[in-house]
């Protein structure tokens, strides 16, 4: 087989454009910004740190064994696609329709400890890096992104993977950059530069999410 590069970082692309929107950095630096609101410069960056690393272990996991829980459940690869296609399609329209009021979070509720960093430690896998920085839409978007590149020989797979998983790095260099810097993205970026940049990813994500739909009804016709 005759490595392709377009085609490689083509799917870098694609596994990128479809993971930025459900995991969503710069929205969840807002979310989780009062976490961090009692710590130092440095104890922020070691939490963001770690879950920067959640990220991409939990990332990791889901991909890699993604092929063999259609296995287990007995779905083929098109059903795969054509479904979470749709669903891909659904979170880029959701995120252009009107956003509905978001209630107020308020993580820092009640305890007032004495080492903050230990609070906070006792939070960063559960709910800062799930379901806040990577749920359930991640998750539905990697079992995608794995049926996709498990259509063909092993060899294919296993480049495929490697580009989605470079993705994920990707994903989790802008978690770090994103998180470090919530309070300053709050006070620059704004909310009207949020949406704008949200919307655009949004209508992106929409236009990955028919096409893996269209390859799936495409691969169940044939």
């Amino acid at each position: 087989m005759v490595f392709d590069f377009y085609s490689y970082i083509h799917f870098v692309f694609v596994g990128f454009i479809a993971l930025f929107p459900v995991v969503n950095p710069l929205g969840s630096a807002f979310i989780v910004s009062p976490y961090f609101s009692k710590l130092s410069n440095q104890e922020r960056r070691n939490a963001v740190k770690k879950i920067a690393f959640y990220v991409f272990i939990m990332c990791f996991i889901v991909l890699l064994s993604g092929r063999w829980i259609l296995a287990l459940f007995g779905i083929s690869v098109p059903i795969i696609q054509l479904a979470g296609g749709i669903m891909i399609c659904k979170i880029g329209w959701d995120f252009l329709s009107p956003p509905k009021a978001d209630k107020a979070v308020n993580p820092v509720d009640g305890d007032e400890d004495l080492n903050p960093e230990a609070s906070v430690d006792s939070k960063l896998f559960f709910p800062i890096t799930f379901p806040i920085t990577a749920g359930a839409g991640t998750i539905a978007v990697l079992i995608t992104l794995s049926a996709q590149a498990s259509r063909t020989s092993f060899s294919k797979w296993l480049i495929d993977t490697s580009s989605i998983i470079l993705a994920v790095i990707g994903i989790c260099i802008l978690v770090f950059i994103c998180y470090v810097n919530a309070n300053r993205l709050i006070n620059y970026l704004g909310s009207h530069r949020e949406k704008i940049v949200n919307s655009i990813m949004a209508f992106l994500i929409f236009c990955v999410g028919l096409q893996i739909a269209v390859d799936g009804i495409t691969q169940l016709v044939k």
